[in-house]
C-alpha cells in the first residue's frame, strides 16, 4: 500500500491550504486515517483523525481551524487547513491503517510553512 500525500506550500498567516492523501487501495475498509506533523526539533503529533463510521478529532490547536474528510470513491483523505498560523509549520503526514492490518502506512510528508 503506497499513500501519496500532497498539497503542501508556502503560504501567508491567515491562509488556506487542502492537504491529501492518496491510497493506492480502496478505503472503503480502511479503520483509521490520521494527519500529522513535525517542526523541526519536535516530535510528530497527531492533528485530526477520521475513522470507520467517520468520526472525526483535533489536537485543540486544529479545533475550528482544520477539517479532516474523506472521499470514498478517489481513494482519499484531505485535510483542509485554514486561518493558518506560523506555528503550523510543519511537514505534514498522513497515516492510514485498514482492517485487516496490524499497523498502519505512512505517507511520504509533505511541507506546509506559513509565512508571518
Amino acid at each position: 500500500v503506497q499513500l501519496q500525500a500532497s498539497g503542501g506550500g508556502l503560504v501567508q498567516a491567515g491562509g488556506s491550504l487542502r492537504l491529501s492523501c492518496a491510497a493506492s487501495r480502496s478505503i472503503f475498509s480502511i479503520n483509521f486515517v490520521g494527519w500529522y506533523r513535525q517542526a523541526p526539533g519536535n516530535m510528530r503529533e497527531l492533528v485530526a483523525t477520521i475513522n470507520r463510521s467517520g468520526f472525526t478529532a483535533y489536537t485543540d490547536s486544529a479545533k475550528g481551524r482544520f477539517f479532516i474528510s474523506r472521499d470514498t470513491a478517489a481513494n482519499t483523505v484531505y485535510l483542509q487547513m485554514n486561518s493558518l498560523r506560523p506555528e503550523d509549520t510543519a511537514v505534514y503526514y498522513c497515516n492510514a491503517m485498514w482492517l485487516d492490518d496490524t499497523e498502519g502506512y505512512w505517507g511520504q510528508g509533505t511541507q506546509v510553512t506559513v509565512s508571518s
